[in-house]
């Protein structure tokens, strides 16, 4: 029986299957203040906020129910019952191409956000994202 198998395995076309690579940091791509996934289908299940004094809050996308962004005012994010606010500079500006922090929030490309501390806002270039500050109520 096993000789009938072994004949027949070189007839018949099997798909070869790839293992996923591992999931690490360089999923994603730094961009000063925010994370960006970088695979064309990836999407964040989570929304991770890093904030200044080392503490970290998750927010579920699928809880994610309106999304406002005005440029005097910040990136305002309505999940379930929390409000998380975005404030700083340059929050919709292309970081790289087609790569901006409202619109990745928007398509959950965005796994995290880190608000920087002030060396780190001061050292920024002009154009780039910062975030200044978020507030969660």
């Amino acid at each position: 029986m096993t000789d009938s198998h072994n004949h027949l395995d070189k007839y018949i076309c099997r798909p070869k299957v790839e293992t996923p690579p591992p999931d690490d940091e360089n999923d994603t791509i730094d961009n000063w203040g925010f994370g960006w996934l970088r695979g064309m289908r990836e999407t964040a299940i989570m929304l991770e906020v890093r904030h200044r004094d080392g503490s970290m809050s998750a927010f579920n996308y699928a809880t994610l129910d309106r999304a406002e962004f005005d440029p005097s005012e910040g990136i305002t994010l309505h999940f379930g019952g929390k409000t998380v606010k975005i404030i700083g500079r340059n929050l919709n500006t292309e970081a790289r191409p087609n790569v901006r922090l409202f619109n990745g929030l928007l398509r959950r490309r965005i796994p995290w956000i880190q608000v920087a501390d002030d060396p780190t806002a001061l050292k920024a270039p002009k154009d780039v994202t910062v975030i200044e500050d978020v507030k969660v109520k």
